[in-house]
Parts: C-alpha cells; structure tokens; sequence
C-alpha cells in the first residue's frame, strides 16, 4: 500500500487487484496483483505501453468491469460488494468519465448532451439544462451550446465531453487518453483544462494516457507493466523530456 500523503484521505484504492481473461485455452492475465491507493483531489497519470493492463485497472476503478481477485474501495466502501443498482448510483454520480473518442450523442447538442447525465440521476429537464449551461460556461463552450457535434471542432468536442462528466460534480474523474485524438496544441489545452478543474473544483482527475505532457501536470505516475506495478513516482522526481 503507498504511503498516505499527508492531508489527504484515501478516495480509492486497489489491494492485490487481478483480472483474468480465456482466450480459448489459454488464460490472460490482465493484472496480476496492483494495490494502489488514490488519495482526494490528485491528479494520477496511469501510463504503459499497450497491453499493459494500464486500460484495464482504470475500468476496475470506474466500476467499468469486475475484478476476477481483490478488492476495490470506493469513498470507503467495497465497491463490487454494493449491489448493482447501487453500483449503477456511484457511477452516475461520483464518477464522471472522458473517453478518447469523446462518445457524444450526434443528434443531441452540446447542451443536450452535457445534461444528459443530470437527466439520467433524476434532475428535471429545465434544472439539468441549467447546469449544462452553467458547465459548458466552465470549459469555455458557453457559446456554442446549441451546436451539435458535428459542428464543432475535435478539441471543442472533448471540451463538451469534460463538460458532460463535471455535470453531476463528481467526486473523481477519469480520463481515458483524453488527448489522444487530438493535434499537439489542442491536447495541450486540454490538459491545461483538466488541471484546472483539479485545482479549482477539487476533482480527483485519474489518466489512463500515452500522452508525455501529462507528466508535466501529475501529481504521481503509476507505470504498469505485465499486469503490475512497475514503479510509482511523484512529480517531483520525473525526468521531463518534453520541450
């Protein structure tokens, strides 16, 4: 278990964490044993190379898929242990999620689609679509509100889709390669953006990236390797070669 970093609690944590697939005869194993604690208001970049596990530990965490050993804790709780509709709770609520592909709903517009979620826990209609706006204001798209996805541009898109996760004011926000589809300035933005709302709405932002300039905001690395924790390191002691 990784050291408590002074000041901050706990708000998610692995502890010997494995997850098996059958590939016919043969069996896979994805992870193979990560105990990791996420402390409140982090930022943590999870990085590997592809097939690392790296895709799969950062769906454990978000309740995305099931561990087939151990243990994930939630905001104190036994995360797979909770039933499902409760399950299904934490998820639209503590959890807002960003996708590489941005996943938005091309008949909606970008204020549709970012109250989708409000509307989805129960809020009504005129509620969610007031803090829509008010989100969309947050990202920097309060203009284009009205525009649907085809209509905006691929940074203006995943702007909208960090809108859309920041809606319910999560507790934790995952980002899966989040500037992956992205040219260099506007995934630079991008990651400006989401280091932002960590510093200014409190958010734990949690990476799953191949992106180097993500090192440059984390407060730690998580390297995974064959399933496992190759090394974790703080800021402070990454080695940048980006320029």
């Amino acid at each position: 278990m990784t050291t408590p970093t002074p000041g901050r609690n706990v708000i998610a944590a692995s502890v010997n964490v494995k997850r098996k697939y059958q590939l016919g005869r043969e069996t896979v194993w994805a992870l193979n044993g990560i105990t990791l604690d996420i402390f409140e208001g982090e930022y943590l970049s999870i990085m590997g190379p592809s097939g690392s596990g790296k895709s799969t530990f950062f769906n454990m965490i978000g309740a995305l898929d099931v561990p087939t050993e151990g243990t994930i804790r939630f905001m104190g709780q036994d995360l797979f242990k909770l039933p499902e509709a409760k399950q299904a709770w934490v998820r639209c609520n503590k959890i807002g999620y960003i996708f590489q592909t941005f996943n938005l709903v091309a008949v909606m517009t970008a204020l549709e689609n970012v109250a989708l979620p409000a509307i989805l826990r129960g809020d009504a209609p005129n509620a969610a679509a007031a803090k829509a706006a008010a989100t969309l204001d947050i990202v920097g798209l309060a203009h284009r509100r009205e525009h649907l996805p085809a209509q905006l541009s691929g940074g203006q898109q995943q702007r909208v889709a960090i809108a859309r996760a920041l809606v319910n004011s999560p507790a934790v926000i995952l980002a899966d390669e989040p500037t992956g589809n992205l040219d260099t300035k506007t995934g630079a933005e991008i990651i400006e953006l989401l280091k932002r709302l960590q510093s200014e709405h409190g958010v734990t932002i949690i990476t799953a990236t191949h992106d180097i300039k993500m090192l440059q905001i984390s407060d730690r690395i998580v390297w995974i390797r064959d399933g496992r924790i190759e090394r974790l390191e703080e800021h402070d002691r990454v080695k940048f070669t980006v320029h």
